[in-house]
């Protein structure tokens, strides 16, 4: 075969089997479905083999798509990080920075971090994603990622900010005058929590500790959401006991819309910290972020 297909074809094949999706492939490659659609018809029809099944909801690809795709994907990296490696001759950070974070966690970098990076290295970009996944993220494409210190991979560099955090039990003032104050995790059972479900799927299970001991409870609820911020709202008006995060809770606790139960029960734990791979070459946009974060940690300590 003398057709070569050329790396933009190649990049965008890439994409819609990494979404699933010609819609999110398009919005990522800059071009319309109905243009990458074409684009996809052109390569399979030029490469004479079928790279994707299409239905009119999904799109996956085929054996042959998966596996061209799959042999690419190491490729796309060595690509990037030639590229990255030329790049740092420039003498100063350019491109776009891809870090996979939490909703939370990017409240917290946009305090200071992002706008000093931004400030400081106008020739960057920073793409923050908060899909709240917990992604791979070499193989997801991502520079970095944002975890809490216990979740992170133990083959990853971590750098840790933002201090410890705690997760608190909380409700409103008008619930709790309705229904006792529960002075036990176990209690919880006969309460209505606001329960939070995670993007595989499943519902979160709450965890306690106290003088050493260790307690999971999955709780019951009529109320079950998938936004941490929803949570704190609808415990406010009433409707339950929700378990988030003390910066989530932080204002409604300010104003008297909430109140903690359970208190002795939540101690702080480590907090957030941000990762990537130590075996690879850490791109120059990336030394620079982490140079920021470190002097925007001192300077909060």
């Amino acid at each position: 075969m003398n057709y070569r297909p050329t790396l933009a074809d190649l990049r965008a094949l890439s994409a819609i089997v990494t979404h699933r999706s010609f819609r999110k492939a398009a919005d990522e490659l800059g071009l319309s479905p109905s243009t990458l659609s074409h684009l996809m018809r052109s390569l399979e029809a030029n490469m004479g083999v079928r790279l994707l099944n299409r239905t009119t909801r999904s799109v996956a690809a085929t054996e042959a798509g998966e596996r061209l795709v799959t042999r690419l994907t190491p490729l796309f990296r060595d690509f990037d990080l030639a590229l990255e490696e030329v790049n740092e001759f420039r003498g100063h950070p350019s491109g776009t920075l891809k870090i996979n974070t939490s909703e939370i966690a990017a409240q917290v970098l946009l305090d200071a971090a992002v706008p000093t990076f931004l400030t400081r290295y106008p020739d960057m970009s920073l793409d923050l994603v908060t899909d709240n996944r917990l992604v791979d993220v070499i193989a997801d494409g991502f520079d970095a990622g944002i975890r809490l210190r216990e979740a992170v991979p133990l083959d990853m560099i971590a750098v840790e900010f933002g201090g410890d955090t705690r997760f608190v039990a909380v409700a409103s003032p008008a619930y709790l005058a309705a229904h006792p104050a529960p002075q036990t995790p176990d209690a919880l059972k006969s309460h209505a929590c606001i329960r939070f479900r995670l993007p595989s799927g499943k519902l979160f299970r709450w965890e306690f500790e106290k003088h050493g001991h260790e307690l999971v409870v999955d709780v019951p609820g009529v109320l079950t959401l998938d936004h941490v911020e929803l949570m704190a709202q609808a415990a406010a008006k009433g409707l339950g006991i929700a378990y988030v995060s003390d910066r989530t809770a932080r204002p409604f606790l300010e104003s008297g819309a909430l109140v903690t139960v359970l208190d002795d029960w939540c101690p702080a734990i480590p907090g957030l910290c941000l990762y990537y791979p130590g075996h690879r070459h850490v791109p120059q946009g990336l030394r620079a972020f982490i140079t920021v974060l470190t002097e925007v940690e001192r300077h909060r300590q």
